[in-house]
């Protein structure tokens, strides 16, 4: 049976209530801490208005992250498959001498 844990998560100095599976609560807790963190580097290094504002820089930094390890690993994909291929060939041409 899997138990759910009550935790409390502090982002922006606003606290949410959320309810989680175990193996959730320390990757939230890092993500919590590290969205602080950004938020804090936002608001040293730019005039922002409100936290509205300095939270959908954020939103956007962590999305776009994902989105260029998207695309990084398509690339490495496609170059993975291309060597791969290449060693069949070269396979086929071993074994076939």
């Amino acid at each position: 049976m899997d138990e759910k844990l009550k935790i409390k998560i502090s982002i922006a100095d606003r606290v949410y209530p959320l309810t989680v599976d175990p193996a959730q609560e320390e990757g939230l807790r890092s993500a919590s801490k590290k969205i602080d963190l950004m938020i804090k580097q936002f608001e040293e290094n730019y005039a922002v208005r409100d936290k509205q504002d300095v939270l959908a820089m954020c939103a956007l930094q962590f999305a776009s992250q994902v989105e260029q390890k998207h695309i990084d690993n398509a690339i490495n994909g496609e170059e993975t498959i291309e060597r791969i291929k290449n060693l069949n060939v070269l396979l086929d041409q071993h074994l076939n001498n």
